[in-house]
């Protein structure tokens, strides 16, 4: 049974889709078959693993009911990785399915068929903490959580949390927290240092040892639609999520 991440953070610009991406090719790189799906309607996770946004079936059509998430496969460069694509219409969902039943669910009631067939399934989150993301949060076994080491991510961090006890007393008691990623590290920069060390006295244990280095070459590969790795995987960027999927794949074991 393969194990569900939700990579989460309602702050954008801290590198929750550039995770997203980037750990599930290095995990794929590892022979580990995985798949990536994009539930944040702009759809960078898509673009970033080179599928296009005209994709016929999507997460959107998933929700809806239209389709179903083998429906909705594509296959990337990487041989062990598949993604399920996102587009911009899946912002629509919020709305559509504001009265649906089992709504909070649907990509949990989606994903289950295939869990089986994947040693891991990331799913991206928007930069929000809305009905896509509490979907995300039900289908996941554990959260991963980016955060940029800079002093305005630590204030988001106390409502994701909230989000995240609340999904597990009422939605997804299996729900754990799987660790939160440092992000866009700078060595020379004392902030970083002082907000690295401010989140791992606080989450205790609960802190990734590695730590992603801000990285031109990490910036660089989207615009190729290539994971870093197939980009430049002698840069520390690459280097850095191919660590992180080694962490990953301890913890599951």
């Amino acid at each position: 049974m393969g194990r569900v991440l939700a990579v989460a953070n309602q702050k954008g610009g801290v590198g929750k889709t550039t995770t997203a991406v980037n750990l599930a090719a290095s995990l794929a790189a590892a022979e580990r078959t995985t798949l990536l799906v994009d539930m944040d309607p702009q759809t960078n996770a898509t673009s970033g693993v080179g599928l296009g946004r005209k994709c016929e079936r999507s997460t959107y059509e998933i929700l809806i009911g239209a389709c179903s998430a083998e429906q909705a496969l594509q296959q990337t460069t990487l041989q062990h990785l598949r993604a399920i694509p996102a587009r911009r219409d899946l912002a629509a969902v919020e709305v559509e399915l504001v009265d649906a039943e089992r709504r909070e669910h649907r990509l949990k009631d989606a994903l289950d068929p295939l869990r089986a067939s994947y040693d891991f399934v990331l799913v991206d989150c928007p930069p929000s903490l809305g009905l896509l993301t509490v979907n995300a949060l039900c289908a996941a076994d554990a959260v991963l959580v980016p955060m940029q080491c800079e002093y305005y991510a630590l204030e988001g961090l106390t409502d994701l949390m909230d989000t995240i006890e609340r999904v597990r007393a009422e939605l997804n008691p299996r729900l754990d927290l799987a660790g939160v990623l440092l992000t866009m590290f700078d060595a020379r920069n004392s902030l970083s240092h002082q907000v690295a060390d401010e989140v791992r006295g606080h989450f205790a244990g609960k802190v990734f040892r590695t730590v992603i280095p801000r990285n031109v070459r990490l910036s660089e590969a989207p615009s190729h639609g290539q994971p870093v790795l197939l980009y430049d995987v002698a840069s520390k960027g690459s280097q850095g999520y191919l660590a992180l999927a080694r962490e990953v794949l301890e913890a599951a074991a």
